[in-house]
């Protein structure tokens, strides 16, 4: 699949067939968030395919899919047949900040103008949710509030924070976000030249 045909295919999906993703599709899916860049090379994101019925219900419960379902909504993520758990770990960086060949002038961590890791992470999850549609499969996210459950569901360890869960599979019909009925900005708004408002 061309690149550009990849990108007008992705959206999020929220429901799913019943029917399974093959394990090597699966990897190629979930190893894409590994190869997103990482500052520095500090490469702290983590990734945990779940494909175990069981535990995807576990997570479905904690994200409060049943609250979701009463809205109207199908049961996207317990119905998913794959979960991709991206996880960041902040420490991973600054522990390659302290390196001799990161340390500043002054022999320090540099001052963190932004949170890279977090900006690597949100590349990883772009390239999962990319790899999922180039394999002809659909992908959705899930923010999740419920991280302390997510993390004692999956034993993730405390250096890593789950950032939100990508379900894969099969695409079935889905209800249409009101958030579409928004549509996109104007390009004048968002896409500059040389300088904001050119």
């Amino acid at each position: 699949m061309e690149f550009a045909e990849v990108l007008a295919r992705r959206r999020m999906v929220r429901n799913y067939r019943d029917e399974p993703v093959d394990r090597d599709t699966l990897a190629r899916v979930a190893e894409a968030a590994l190869r997103a860049p990482s500052a520095g090379f500090s490469q702290g994101q983590a990734v945990i395919v779940v494909t175990d019925p069981e535990i995807r219900s576990r997570i479905a419960s904690a994200a409060d899919e049943e609250a979701y379902v009463a809205r109207g909504f199908d049961p996207w993520i317990s119905r998913a047949p794959a979960h991709v758990v991206l996880c960041v770990s902040e420490e991973a960086y600054h522990r390659r900040y302290r390196m001799p060949d990161k340390l500043d002038a002054e022999g320090r961590e540099i001052e963190w103008p932004i949170p890279y890791w977090w900006v690597d992470i949100g590349a990883s999850l772009m390239a999962v949710l990319l790899a999922a549609v180039d394999e002809g499969l659909a992908a959705g996210f899930l923010g999740t509030h419920a991280i302390a459950d997510l993390k004692s569901i999956l034993d993730i360890p405390d250096e890593y924070t789950p950032i939100g869960i990508v379900t894969v599979g099969h695409p079935a019909p889905d209800r249409r976000s009101s958030s579409l009925d928004l549509g996109r900005r104007p390009r004048p708004a968002v896409l500059h030249w040389q300088r904001w408002g050119s």
